[in-house]
């Protein structure tokens, strides 16, 4: 299987004909990708970032929509809807650095923090939440 023109080059397996290979500085897929198509992650971002205009109370605003998604789960997660709860965790999680924070903050909560806190654990999962203590330390109604 020798070539004529190449001389002792041997066709086979992984050698292809010189004919058939690939010219220098030309690509194998000649149509290719079209220039200034866009993947999806630019799409979303570009869709995100654009301005909408919406009605709070009596005032209208610009905002990105991506803020007024925002606004809209947060809203939800405070009316005590648990998807969009979880959905704002999912978010915080993926967009903050949890492992830069300490689990012992170094400035105690004040008693209205720790008020907010037991009314939002109360809200959120019933009764059984209202002897919780944020800073991890048995209080009221708890024995050491």
């Amino acid at each position: 299987m020798s070539e004529s023109n190449g001389g002792d080059y041997e066709v086979g397996f992984k050698r292809p004909p010189e004919h058939t290979r690939f010219k220098k500085g030309e690509s194998g897929n000649q149509k290719g990708r079209p220039k200034g198509t866009k993947n999806l992650k630019t799409d979303l971002h570009e869709e995100l970032n654009e301005w909408i205009t919406i009605k709070e109370g009596e005032r209208t605003k610009k905002i990105s929509k991506q803020r007024a998604f925002l606004k809209t789960v947060l809203s939800k997660a405070m009316k005590g809807d648990g998807r969009a709860g979880a959905t704002l965790v999912t978010i915080l999680s993926r967009t903050t650095d949890l492992s830069a924070t300490d689990a012992n903050p170094a400035t105690p909560i004040s008693e209205q923090e720790e008020e907010l806190l037991k009314a939002l654990a109360k809200r959120l999962v019933g009764d059984s939440g209202a002897n919780f203590s944020a800073g991890g330390d048995s209080k009221e109604g708890e024995e050491s």
